[in-house]
């Protein structure tokens, strides 16, 4: 039986425009569409083939194509993005879902709203982009960064947490995963004492972060244990498939920056989302549009 993969493509615009010459590009290789399915969503529109061909060779021929839309500076093509996904990874009984949290599941940088109530936020922020950006070990700035918040009353958890604001489609993601059966996990270099109850909230298999050090009532300016870096997160993602009995090739890893490398090359799918350029460049997929839910859509959820 000859190999198909599912080849997405999704644009800001609506209706979406099928990309230019990718049916002819595709023929021209010798690969021929099976089947297509239309889906839309808030603030996008698309469609996925089914194609043959395996996943290398179809993405030989589409990353090429992708690479112009993510550079383009058109406004009609913006939010523009193609990706192949595997077609056992879509056809999977069962998925693992591992998302980061700071900037991918919320919109926020946990860190920079307690470093605000030290008065220390915009240069925790320099520290956390250029982390982001991998200009940094990311466990000796988690700990710089970290120490900026010696003294807090404990208190201004419960603060931060109630402004947490979850990126757009975060709920309808999860939801569309946990109601076909799939498993859905976050893994983050923030805070249990902000994760775990968001986490338990919207009904997640599983959650790791770190853990801050409180003492008499107030934040030590430390952390316990071993810091969730890139290098954590990968193993979290492996540990957690293996505890839930999915296959590494049916699992997907979603995250914003250079600590999130690790877990997204190693995932079946590996999603950049809003990302910065190191991420982007080494993901399978691309999403620069605000809408999380995307994810569904590009493994037939949604």
């Amino acid at each position: 039986m000859q190999p198909t993969a599912f080849i997405v493509f999704y644009s800001a615009v609506t209706p979406c425009t099928e990309p230019a010459s990718l049916r002819q590009t595709l023929a021209a290789a010798g690969h021929e569409v099976l089947s297509e399915q239309e889906f839309a969503g808030p603030g996008r529109s698309g469609s996925r083939w089914e194609v043959t061909g395996s996943v290398r060779q179809l993405r030989a021929l589409v990353n090429p194509l992708d690479a112009i839309y993510a550079r383009s500076e058109d406004p009609v093509l913006f939010g523009t993005s193609l990706t192949v996904v595997p077609a056992e990874l879509v056809r999977a009984k069962k998925m693992l879902l591992v998302m980061d949290v700071d900037s991918t599941l919320i919109k926020q940088e946990v860190i920079e709203l307690l470093a605000a109530h030290a008065g220390r936020e915009a240069e925790v922020a320099a520290v956390t982009e250029s982390a982001m950006r991998g200009e940094l070990d990311f466990a000796a700035s988690l700990h710089a960064r970290v120490a900026t918040l010696a003294g807090l009353d404990a208190q201004v958890i419960d603060a931060v947490r109630a402004r947490l604001e979850l990126s757009d489609g975060a709920a309808d993601l999860v939801k569309s995963f946990k109601e076909a059966g799939h498993h859905v996990a976050v893994v983050s270099g923030g805070f249990a004492q902000i994760l775990d109850p968001l986490a338990a909230d919207l009904g997640l298999d599983r959650a790791r972060a770190n853990d801050l050090v409180i003492l008499d009532g107030q934040l030590t300016g430390k952390v316990n244990g071993e810091v969730v870096d890139r290098a954590c997160k990968e193993v979290m993602l492996r540990t957690w498939a293996r505890e839930l009995g999915v296959e590494m090739e049916h699992t997907i890893a979603a995250g914003d920056g250079a600590n999130d490398l690790d877990m997204v090359g190693a995932a079946g799918l590996g999603v950049a989302f809003n990302a910065k350029p190191l991420l982007r460049d080494a993901a399978d997929a691309r999403i620069d549009l605000p809408r999380l839910d995307i994810i569904a859509n590009l493994v037939g959820l949604l």
